[in-house]
């Protein structure tokens, strides 16, 4: 059968749609096809200059487009104004772009892309999930968009290696999970970066914290106190401590450590290093505990590590421990006290067989502040407590609020929390060497709110 008669039937047949299209229609397989086709023909005819690096933006979408138009003229099939347009669209994604889904990388309300596979593709808008009528044409489709952007960051995934993190040229952190592990697979999740970086004066509109613990927070960082962020997954602990590190001083030497690189510091004097995962061979992974091993040798002023997720806390502490005052990292945890509680796990997993005492006594005096987040029912992203960690009494570490978030506030009529941080009027110890420092905090910043009720608890 002809293409044209193939193309005539699927046009005529009842309930055919668009491709991608919602509401249980099908993808055309005549046009899938004839995109196929010409993705590859455009492969062939344009090779290497794909790649070049000396073609601006703009003229390698202009070369494209050229060649996508004289291809499509030499193809008989009869096309809707409609399905052409969609077509050279299509192409275009997957040539210059990242195939369907780019559409969703470049809508701004858009902060996650979840691709459960080829037919179903979610998104996270506002906190909450949304299924997409965007769709894959198939398994190679979505495999071949994977590729494309591991390899653009020089890490590789096969079936020897069917898990990857990467990122995209603009930050955004990819995970990806292909066959055997992912049934029904692949799975692509993408964590958008935000396309301006965002400052403590955009955390404050959006809720996270107040002007109060903003300021308190900035002379915190100011002051050269170690900080550990924690929180749960996609609470937005590495966005906080991006707008953290921005208080550091322009003057002072940066290192900062990372599995994908994620953080944008401004400052001039910034180093910034990311781990490498083994070759073919299983040989030349550099860990993050690698790193911060050599930053030590690095004369760093400040050390900011993406998270601590492994030994490499033990190291950390250790750096905190030695002079290297002002360190910055995250940490994967619940609750203040279960921050603690999950880098002494960590330290453990260095190997080394040391006392829980020593542990805890080497996390009292190297930790002095510790900022939850938590990701709220409404979908906001709130930092709930800023707690100062005290020090030793007997075998347990003390921790003291200095802000709480008030969840007694209750919801409003959509659902938002209407609570915020609030400070317990209870005043650091450590403000006696902020002050040594020329520091001052006024009064106003402790000044004690009150509790609708108890404000601990979700």
């Amino acid at each position: 059968m002809s293409l044209y008669k193939r193309l005539h039937d699927v046009q005529a047949a009842p309930g055919a749609g668009a491709p991608g299209a919602a509401g249980g229609k099908r993808r055309d397989p005549v046009l899938d096809e004839l995109r196929q086709r010409i993705h590859h023909q455009l492969i062939d005819e344009l090779g290497p200059i794909l790649y070049d690096k000396r073609l601006s933006e703009e003229d390698l979408r202009k070369r494209v487009n050229e060649t996508l138009h004289a291809a499509l003229a030499q193809e008989r099939a009869p096309l809707s104004a409609a399905d052409k347009a969609q077509l050279i669209q299509d192409v275009s994604d997957d040539i210059l772009g990242y195939g369907p889904i780019d559409r969703l990388l470049k809508d701004e309300e858009v902060t996650e892309v979840m691709c459960n596979g080829p037919s179903s593709i979610y998104v996270e808008r506002s906190g909450k999930l949304e299924k997409t009528n965007v769709t894959f044409v198939d398994e190679t489709h979505l495999r071949r968009i994977i590729d494309k952007i591991v390899g653009e960051v020089g890490r590789r995934i096969d079936e020897a290696t069917p898990l990857c993190d990467a990122r995209l040229p603009d930050g955004s952190r990819v995970n990806a999970v292909i066959h055997p592990i992912a049934i029904d697979g692949p799975f692509l999740t993408i964590r958008k970066f935000a396309t301006e970086k965002l400052q403590i004066d955009d955390l404050i509109r959006f809720g996270t914290l107040n002007a109060h613990s903003a300021r308190f927070l900035q002379a915190c960082v100011v002051g050269r106190l170690n900080i550990i962020v924690s929180g749960g997954t996609g609470t937005g602990k590495t966005t906080t401590l991006n707008v953290l590190s921005s208080f550091i001083p322009s003057d002072e030497r940066i290192v900062t450590v990372e599995d994908a690189k994620e953080l944008q510091l401004h400052q001039d004097h910034v180093l910034n290093m990311e781990a490498r995962p083994p070759n073919i061979e299983g040989r030349g992974e550099i860990t993050i505990r690698d790193l911060v091993k050599n930053c030590l040798r690095m004369r760093p002023d400040r050390i900011v590590v993406g998270e601590c997720r492994s030994g490499e806390a033990l190291d950390m502490l250790q750096a905190m421990n030695t002079g290297h005052d002002g360190s910055l990292t995250t940490v994967h945890a619940n609750s203040p006290r279960d921050t603690l509680a999950r880098l002494e796990t960590l330290v453990l997993m260095a190997g080394y067989d040391l006392p829980v005492r020593a542990i805890r006594e080497q996390m009292a005096a190297a930790v002095d502040l510790i900022v939850q987040l938590s990701r709220l029912r409404d979908g906001s992203r709130r930092i709930t407590y800023v707690t100062e960690v005290q020090g030793m009494e007997g075998d347990v570490i003390t921790l003291q609020d200095i802000f709480l978030f008030d969840y007694g506030m209750g919801v409003d009529e959509h659902g938002r929390f209407k609570g915020h941080l609030k400070a317990t009027g209870i005043r650091p110890k450590f403000a006696e060497k902020l002050a040594d420092l020329g520091i001052r905090l006024g009064q106003e910043v402790f000044q004690p709110e009150g509790f609708t009720r108890k404000a601990v608890g979700k």
